[in-house]
């Protein structure tokens, strides 16, 4: 099976969205996610609209170790031939690190960070087989800076964009490898983060179908930033020193 793309946490948000725009875009999607039936709801609405590809669903905890092995099984049992991988997969915790509990960050850790990063490691060669082939880190805006009450979020985005650049020079010429920044974005990871009510989603909030379509637009890029404010926002981080920044930051995430 040929010209797959493969997302993880595909069964809502930035995931789902990927799914609809590549669909459109004439691609075969294999769906992973934890939600049995938000996949197949999705997978029946893709197949629905586009009889002539093939949608696949893998209902996954990338929380769980063993899921990263099952993964691979997968796809090697399916010999599915991936064109593009869209490391999706995540969530934030928000409250003081002593307060939240541990077992959750922990949960954090190994989906932001561990998951992501064995996927990875396991899919690069099978992508290698297509000259075209692509990797979207769904990384953020708040990978440039500290986030007191999301600390471990922050740092986890920070991880995934600097491990993205790295691979975006070392494969290149082999696979098209980004990390996407969005700010604060029309999705559940509000809510899940329990941020709703915070000055961040409150200030600026970009719906999800541009920030995929920026994203799809510009693969390729090591770094893709959607959106002008977020541009400005990420431009100003730099600027400014890192204790005004991290200061700012816990102001906007009270």
């Amino acid at each position: 099976m040929n010209n797959v793309v493969l997302i993880t946490g595909a069964s809502s948000g930035l995931g789902e969205e990927f799914a609809m725009q590549l669909a459109m875009q004439g691609y075969s999607i294999l769906l992973v996610a934890r939600r049995v039936e938000k996949l197949n709801v999705l997978q029946q609405r893709l197949s629905a609209k586009y009889p002539q590809q093939k949608f696949l669903t893998l209902p996954l905890d990338l929380n769980e170790l063993q899921a990263s092995e099952q993964l691979l099984e997968y796809v090697c049992e399916q010999n599915i031939q991936l064109c593009g991988l869209i490391n999706n997969a995540g969530f934030g915790v928000r409250g003081r690190f002593e307060v939240l509990s541990f077992s959750r960050q922990q949960e954090l850790l190994q989906v932001n960070i561990t998951a992501l990063t064995l996927v990875t490691h396991q899919l690069i060669n099978n992508l290698k087989r297509d000259n075209q082939s692509f990797i979207i880190n769904v990384a953020s805006t708040a990978a440039f800076q500290a986030g007191p009450n999301l600390a471990l979020y922050y740092a986890s985005k920070a991880f995934v964009l600097s491990f993205s650049e790295a691979l975006h020079e070392e494969l290149k010429g082999l696979v098209l490898v980004s990390a996407l920044c969005p700010g604060a974005t029309e999705t559940e990871f509000a809510d899940v983060a329990e941020m709703s009510s915070s000055l961040a989603f409150r200030l600026r909030v970009m719906q999800k179908q541009p920030v995929v379509a920026y994203a799809l637009k510009h693969r390729g890029r090591a770094i893709i930033i959607p959106g002008i404010m977020n541009k400005i926002g990420v431009t100003a981080v730099k600027l400014l020193p890192r204790f005004i920044s991290r200061k700012l930051a816990f102001q906007i995430q009270k």
